[in-house]
């Protein structure tokens, strides 16, 4: 049997993992929520959730996979608990369907770059219209799932793992360059003071869930990405600092990410931000609302703007990568199906399943308006319907489950006794103590309330909070 390969280094390991987590929702969904939840409030909440309640499942995850090292499915027949495998199938699922209409995003951002580059700042106006573009930014998707496909098909070392080197530290790079820019506008500071200072009368259970749910989601938790990931790592790995630094660098893009936009709000708002102006959903933000900002700035907007979406996009890679590692480990793992060969049947069928999300933003009337949801006013698209029960529901539910199996039914014991490999002082530790307790009650309650909560208040109109 051809061996699976691994992460040549640590150091790999960490930026491919962080660059699983790092994606899409860092640079949209973040701010947006943020806005919505009252600024500073909402991020003093989301920070508490990333390292007190995620960390948790992100060890659980990467210990799983080490310890087997097989992909989600396989790694729950390895442990000898094959009733259970069916977690890793609800992760290959997830993963599957995120990556369909993820994509699809995707290809709008590559496409805006060349919109910002020529100072087609009208596009802002026309982002319907350019949607509906489907065989135009179908190609740009197209492209982005062949750039995803070559890296992948290049194995872990020589794909993944070089890829996150060099896309990790230029997105980090690209942000700075384009927050110091930003704080050079007027009214910025208006801007970064309602997204750093909390009022914190602004706490409410609502802004608790949305926090907790936006760290969970960020992390790349709950669809296997990190069991596949982890087991690539080498048994000398300490998981415990591992997870520590992935999460850190997945925090630290997302506070990036509001320092960027919060000083271009207060530029467009001319100081006056405040509740309620980022909470339009996270494409509004990025397609409609930021390019107007752009515009204003004045000779300098396209080259912000363009670099902006090459930022997203770069962004977008990270994830798209790690999202068809998931599968594509399955078919390689499970199937017997050679690498590359894998990589090219899975990539095409995805885009394929991906094409009503295509068409679903105003060029097919079918698929544009899907479905509608009890108690809701108006139908939900294709690609709205997809990351509802993908990305909202299945990772609640996959992490609850990840955790619960880990805790009570492989055991605590069997656990530790992993954690413990290349960290000999883990045993016995505050740490050990903290991670058995949360992974053991607060985790799985807390998530499947998640899971509870988001299916009553999206498909049933029923909101509880």
């Amino acid at each position: 049997m051809a061996t699976r390969g691994g992460f040549s280094s640590r150091l790999g390991f960490i930026a491919a993992a962080a660059g699983s987590a790092v994606g899409l929702g860092n640079i949209w969904g973040f701010p947006a929520e943020v806005g919505a939840g009252g600024g500073g409030a909402f991020v003093l909440m989301y920070l508490i959730f990333c390292f007190i309640l995620c960390f948790p499942v992100m060890v659980t995850e990467i210990a799983i996979g080490r310890k087997t090292q097989k992909n989600p499915v396989g790694a729950f027949n390895a442990l000898g608990f094959r009733k259970w495998n069916f977690v890793g199938k609800i992760g290959i699922l997830s993963g599957f369907l995120i990556l369909s209409f993820y994509n699809v995003i995707a290809g709008w951002a590559f496409g805006y770059i060349f919109e910002m580059a020529t100072s087609n700042f009208a596009i802002a106006e026309q982002f319907s219209a350019f949607k509906m573009q489907v065989f135009k930014v179908g190609g740009y998707g197209l492209v982005f799932m062949v750039v995803t496909a070559y890296t992948v098909s290049k194995g872990i070392s020589g794909g993944i793992e070089k890829a996150a080197k060099f896309l990790m530290p230029a997105l980090i790079i690209m942000m700075l360059v384009l927050i110091g820019y930003s704080f050079t506008l007027e009214n910025s500071g208006a801007g970064l003071a309602f997204y750093l200072l909390p009022d914190f009368s602004k706490i409410n259970g609502v802004v608790m869930y949305n926090a907790l749910g936006q760290a969970f989601f960020s992390l790349s938790l709950g669809m296997g990405a990190l069991i596949t990931y982890g087991s690539y790592v080498s048994k000398k790995d300490n998981i415990i600092s591992s997870a520590a630094l992935i999460t850190l660098a997945d925090v630290g893009v997302a506070v990036l990410a509001g320092m960027l936009i919060f000083p271009l709000l207060g530029f467009i708002t001319e100081g006056n931000i405040g509740d309620g102006q980022m909470a339009t959903a996270g494409p509004d933000l990025i397609f409609v609302t930021l390019p107007k900002v752009f515009e204003q700035i004045g000779s300098f907007g396209a080259v912000v703007g363009a670099g902006f979406f090459v930022l997203l996009c770069f962004a977008a890679l990270t994830s798209t990568v790690s999202l068809l590692e998931v599968p594509v480990a399955y078919v390689v793992d499970e199937k017997g199906i050679k690498r590359n060969r894998a990589v090219w049947l899975v990539a095409g069928f995805i885009y394929l399943i991906g094409i009503p999300s295509l068409i679903g933003n105003g060029y097919s009337e079918f698929f544009t308006n899907f479905i509608t949801y009890i108690g809701a006013d108006s139908p939900t698209s294709f690609l709205g319907f997809i990351g509802s029960v993908a990305n909202d529901s299945l990772l609640p539910l996959g992490g609850c489950l990840i955790v619960f199996f880990a805790a009570h039914v492989w055991k605590k014991h069997n656990l530790d006794a992993e954690l413990s490999v290349g960290n000999p002082s883990y045993e016995g530790s505050f740490l050990q103590k903290y991670l058995n307790f949360t992974i053991s009650y607060v985790a799985p309650l807390a998530l499947g309330v998640i899971f509870i909560l988001t299916v009553l208040g999206t498909f049933f109109g029923i909101h509880l909070i």
